[in-house]
């Protein structure tokens, strides 16, 4: 379905908050929307690739706060994990890769900007945690729409009008 996050603020004014970082597409959906499933990296990805390949979407959206850190942490492999299991998005406050192919895969991307080099680091990650980025605390359960002006977030899940 296609909708407008503009659209969105009008109509829901106050109850809705909108990221306050400017995140780029990467992603071969323009506009996704979701419930939210949080993870918080340490750099390594081994927890994100594990979810993407081993869950089931159902449509919801991955948020990952990996502190801005500048590697990547999604790539080709990750996004083709991302659409088999039918995850709608993920939106990264990190870097990702192979954005030639990722751009292909219909699944929504965005993040900070891109970066080849993956880290070879291995850390615990955390999920199902409030993270805080762009000016907001983003919990497991919100729900997060995106599109080209940017990425908007309620705590309820929003009745879209198709525009």
């Amino acid at each position: 379905m296609n909708f407008s996050t503009a659209d969105l603020c009008d109509e829901h004014g106050d109850n809705v908050a909108v990221l306050a970082e400017n995140l780029l597409s990467y992603g071969g959906k323009e506009s996704f929307y979701g419930e939210v499933v949080t993870i918080q990296l340490n750099k390594d990805n081994s927890d994100l690739v594990a979810m993407l390949r081993d869950e089931e979407g159902k449509g919801r959206v991955v948020v990952v706060d990996v502190y801005a850190r500048y590697c990547a942490v999604v790539g080709d492999t990750l996004m083709g994990y991302a659409q088999k299991n039918g995850w709608a998005g993920i939106i990264i406050n990190g870097y990702v890769r192979d954005t030639n192919i990722t751009k292909t895969i219909p699944v929504g991307l965005k993040a900070l900007g891109t970066c080849p080099r993956k880290s070879p680091v291995k850390a615990p990650s955390q999920r199902e945690i409030a993270l805080e980025f762009g000016g907001l605390t983003i919990n497991s359960g919100d729900f997060i729409y995106a599109d080209e002006d940017g990425v908007v977030v309620s705590c309820k899940e929003l009745t879209l009008v198709e525009v």
